[in-house]
Formats: C-alpha cells, structure tokens, sequence
C-alpha cells in the first residue's frame, strides 16, 4: 500500500519527487524518502513519519539539478516505521537503490542466503532483500540483473530501481501491486497512482504483473520479466486534471469528496440513463445478453466500503431481478471452496481496482469458468483489464482514506445494473424502469440542495457527541448496509468504536449494551419497514439509550423519541440508501474534525489495500 514515484528526464528532479509524493501519501504515511543522482552518485535522504518531515530534510537540495531519482511513502509491513526501515533501501556499496511496494513472502531465506555471502543489512524490511539480491547478480547489465533477481522472489512489488554507474536508465517492475508509467516527448515518471502523474503529463501506460520498464529521457521500453521479449503496450490518455485532486477551499480532501458527490454521481449515470424516459443502457458493459440471461447466481466480491455497497447491491438484485446473489469479503472468498461455473457472475467492486484480495478472487472465480464484471473508478487499473466486461463509476480521483464518493457512485452504477438486467431479463417493466431511473436523478438533485444544511445541522448536533467512547448504529432492510457504513466511517476517521447491527438483531445480545451513555443512531426512513424499525427504536428508549436519528422529514413521531432528529426529503425507497450515507458521512467527518483527528490519513490505514 505504500507509494513511489520515479522520474528521468531534464527537470529538477526532487520538486518533481516531493510533489509526487504529496499526491500519494494517502497511501501510506509512516515514513518517507527519495534519493537522486548528482555528481556521480546517489543522494539518499529519509525521515521518519510524514512528507512533511522529508521536506524539512531535503529543503536544500531542491535546486539541485538532478534529473533523475525515486521516492517513496510507507505504509509500514515488515519493519517498524522508523527511519532505518524508509524507503529507499540500498545495497552493501550504496550504488543501488530501490523503492518498492508490496510484500516479498520469501525474504528470510533470501536474507539468510545473503547473510551467509557476506551481505551487510541495515533495516528490517523484506525490501532491502532486493537491493542486494541485484547486486549478487550484477554484472554490469542492470537489467539483466533485476531479471535474475526477481526470478528468486516470491510475492507482490512495485518497483523502481537506480544503480550510480548507469545513471541514464531507471528501471521499473510490476508483480500484484500497481505501477503506472506517465510519458511525455522529454521525459518518464513512474507512480502508484495516476494523480502522481497528473501535474505532467496524462499519458499513461499501466504495466501487467510480470513486466519490467526501462525508462530514459524521453523514451522507454517494456520487457516480459520472464523471457526478456519487448512488449507493445497501449498509452492511455487519462481525463482527469491535477485540480480535481486538490482541496478546492475545503479543509480536507474528504469533506470536498462529500461535497461533489451530487456532480460524481451524474457523472457515472451520464450517458446511460435518459432524463426524459428513465431509460437505462450499458453499451460498454462488455457482457452481451445472452450471457446475461444464462446465468442463474451472482457472487459480489469487495472489501471495506466497496463491500457495503455489495450488500445494498443484494437486497436490488434479488427483489428486482429474482437471481440469488451472494456477498462475500474477498478476503474470505479466496480462500473457501467456490461453487462457481460459467452460470455464475462475479461482480468485484473496488474504487482502485488493485485491491489484492478482490484482485485474487476474480482471478480464481475466472479459472472456475464464472464471467466477471467489475465496477471500478480506476481506467486501465488491472481488475479492469481482467474482467470480461467493466462498469466504471467516473468518481474522479479520491483522495481522502475514508472512501464517500467512490461509494455512492458505486451504489450509483449497480442499480443502474440492476436496471439493466432487470430490462435484459424482463423481470422490470419499461414503466417501473422509467419510475426508478427517474427516481435516482431526483435523488442526486435532493442530495445537492440538502448538503450544506445538513452540515451545519449536523456541526452543532455533534457537540453532545463528539466525545463519546462507543457508538452503535442501526437499520433495517436496504439501510443495514448504511449503519454498516456509518459505524465504519466514524471508527476510521474518529477512532471512537463503532459497531452498525440489522436493528432487529439488537434484542440478540447487543442490547446489553444499551444505556444512558450509549449512543444509538437509527435510520428510520418512512420505508416498507418503518414500523418495525420504531419499535426498535422504542426498545432502545426504554432502556434509556442516547437516541440520535435520521428519518424522513413530516415525521413528528420520531421528534417524540428524541431531541436529536435529522430529517432527510423523501425518496424513491430504493433510493434510500444513496440519501442516507450522507449524514452519516458529515456525522463522522464532523465528529473526527472537532475530535482534532487527521482526518485524510487515519492512522493505521492507507487508500488502496494492495497487500494482503
């Protein structure tokens, strides 16, 4: 999960690093580093915790005129985030470099070998392993010398590599975790992400697993890490712009996410809902529909927020199109036996489509014979580039850890697939097609006119709040996935525990824990299980918990519950779920606020899991 970034060419290179690194620090923040050539060797500096702490370090070598260099930001694995263990590691003479991402799974016998050659180590990460694994084999080809190398490892990386004596060339690997090249007429960068890149250039090439780059100013080559073959790769022009991955005025990256999800969610319905009809389409969708209408079960695979939405996803499908449809957490679904076959789908949901676990799955539920579909925010990104057929989500770049917007947009495309396979297979008719497609761009509209109200209502509200240890979150039917979500945003960003229940699970044992200090949140929209949800609510009354809830305005019962009442206009019900994420988003963004939290790098966490 960590970033880097690398970049040859005929620009200063360390504001070029530093800026890269600003834009990836997202996925990890407990170390940072770079190293640069100058005068005929590498100029390495690292500093323990934020990029803020490296730029303090390397304030004086930004007008260095290097052109060539690395950097990284750790999310730490192997090794404590100390200094010692910051990226770059390099070998017994200094002369090689390299930064990398993921995990080498066979690094102690790697080391032990080494150790016993006479290899000096200075860290504790499985990273350093393959600074001197290259230098075991080179021989004046580096090359040559990554290939051997990496030939011995076992595992994930993203890779960028410098030796001192051929400063000309930086050379670059990919094996499970992302690596992206930017390219240009004077230069090439490598990153983690597309956003590093962004600031110049929106020409990319993403790299497959098992391939190798050798970068030069202004031109490049990719090989087969495995017989050494060039490869023609696609250069893909990215339409996203740096701005979009700035603040925009907001305080942080997350409250300006929740603030454009009204314009991120048109964005992924534009072009395949008609204003005017309702009427759905998916031309891109890949999957044609006759394999649609063969299929008898769905398997939803995610991890995180992107599995919330997966359950939202269920209660559709199964009500609207009458296909069972399985959830499962990607981690889990690697590893049990699968009963899949070409009549099973396999839907895998991930903003950065590099997820390892999700990754992992589709590639085994693949082999099964199962067709896969991903929906996904990243182009090009490798669940993409696997899956028969792709919704993307055009959610724009997310840069806050806590996902928002990737989430709605998600829910946003999968009940635009719920449409559309109602409409393939029959089971909607054109008017209830019409009804719902309608329903959903009204939905955006009432999200956009109630955000700013609704944090201002929900600023003084946390005031009571904000301070709390606990906080249980409930919800029935379509909204259980909501309290999920809810519970999880406020425990990521706020560090207060949080757990989300099916509110009628509460009288199962977790009403034990309900008294005058337990704060309850309820989703209680005027739905198809209103009346259930209120006698929930009203245990939870009389066993005097701190009621804070969240139903639909006219509702004058709820206000004889509790002082605390959010109201929310009404909507299509299956719309709910889109509407009702959002105060729980504010609730926690304002919360972790007022809290003093880092609300954009909790600690612990990193954006995109590409490790397992």
């Amino acid at each position: 999960m960590c970033g880097i970034v690398g970049y040859i060419g005929n620009r200063r290179v360390v504001p070029i690093l530093i800026e890269g690194l600003r834009r990836l620090e997202y996925r990890g923040y407990d170390s940072a580093g770079l190293v640069f050539h100058h005068e005929n060797r590498l100029h390495k500096f690292r500093a323990e915790g934020k990029l803020a702490n490296l730029e303090i370090v390397v304030d004086e070598q930004i007008g260095v005129p290097s052109r060539t260099g690395l950097g990284h930001t750790r999310w730490a694995t192997h090794g404590a985030p100390t200094k010692d263990n910051a990226h770059p590691h390099s070998d017994c003479s200094g002369d090689i470099v390299v930064v990398h991402n993921g995990i080498i799974e066979n690094y102690g016998s790697l080391k032990e070998e080494l150790l016993a050659e006479g290899h000096v180590f200075s860290s504790e990460t499985d990273t350093e392993v393959l600074a001197h694994l290259i230098e075991k084999y080179l021989e004046g080809d580096l090359v040559a010398a990554v290939r051997k190398a990496l030939a011995r490892v076992e595992g994930s990386y993203a890779l960028g590599v410098l030796w001192a004596k051929d400063p000309d060339i930086l050379v670059a690997a990919r094996n499970h975790s992302p690596l992206v090249m930017g390219v240009d007429d004077n230069a090439c960068y490598i990153a983690s992400d597309v956003p590093a890149l962004l600031p110049y250039t929106n020409q990319v090439i993403f790299l497959d697993d098992q391939e190798l780059a050798v970068l030069k100013r202004g031109e490049y080559e990719i090989l087969s890490l495995e017989d050494g073959e060039s490869v023609d790769k696609l250069v893909q022009i990215i339409d996203w712009n740096a701005a979009m991955a700035e603040k925009g005025g907001f305080k942080h990256f997350m409250l300006k996410e929740i603030f454009e999800q009204p314009q991120a969610i048109l964005n992924t319905i534009s072009g395949r809902i008609v204003p005017d009809t309702g009427e759905v389409d998916l031309p891109e969708i890949g999957l044609d529909a006759e394999t649609l209408q063969r299929i008898d079960r769905i398997a939803l695979v995610a991890c995180g927020t992107s599995w919330h939405a997966a359950l939202v996803t269920k209660y559709w499908i199964e009500k609207w199109v009458g296909i069972p449809v399985e959830v499962d957490i990607a981690s889990e679904f690697r590893y049990r036996k699968l009963l899949l076959s070409d009549r099973v789908l396999t839907i895998a949901i991930s903003q950065s489509g590099e997820t390892a676990d999700t990754l992992a799955g589709i590639r085994r539920a693949a082999k099964l014979g199962s067709k896969v579909l991903t929906i996904c925010n990243v182009v090009g990104s490798t669940m993409t580039r696997e899956a028969d057929g792709v919704i993307y989500t055009h959610a724009g770049p997310e840069i806050g850890v806590a996902s928002t917007k990737a989430f709605t947009c998600q829910l946003s495309a999968l009940f635009l697939f719920t449409l559309y396979l109602g409409r393939i297979r029959k089971t909607l008719t054109p008017e209830q097609i019409r009804d719902m497609g309608n329903g959903l761009l009204q939905t955006v509209a009432v999200i956009e006119e109630i955000l700013p109200i609704l944090q201002e209502n929900i600023r003084v509200l946390i005031e009571d709040y904000y301070d709390v240890r606990d906080f249980l979150f409930v919800g029935r039917g379509l909204n259980f996935p909501i309290a999920l979500e809810g519970a999880l945003k406020l425990k990521e960003i706020s560090y207060i525990h949080a757990e989300g229940y099916a509110a009628g699970e509460l009288k199962h044992g977790p009403i034990a824990l309900i008294d005058k200090d337990m704060p309850v949140l309820a989703l209680v929209p005027k739905d198809s299980v209103y009346q259930k949800t209120v006698s929930n609510v009203e245990e939870i009354k009389a066993r005097q918990g701190r009621l804070l809830l969240i139903g639909t305005e006219g509702d004058e019962h709820l206000a004889s519950l509790t002082g605390d009442v959010l109201y929310l206009p009404e909507v299509h019900e299956e719309l709910n779920p889109l509407l009702y994420t959002i105060p729980a988003q504010l609730l926690a963004y304002e919360i972790a606020n007022r809290r003093g939290c880092d609300v954009d790098q909790p600690r612990n966490l990193a954006k995109s899991v590409t490790v397992e």
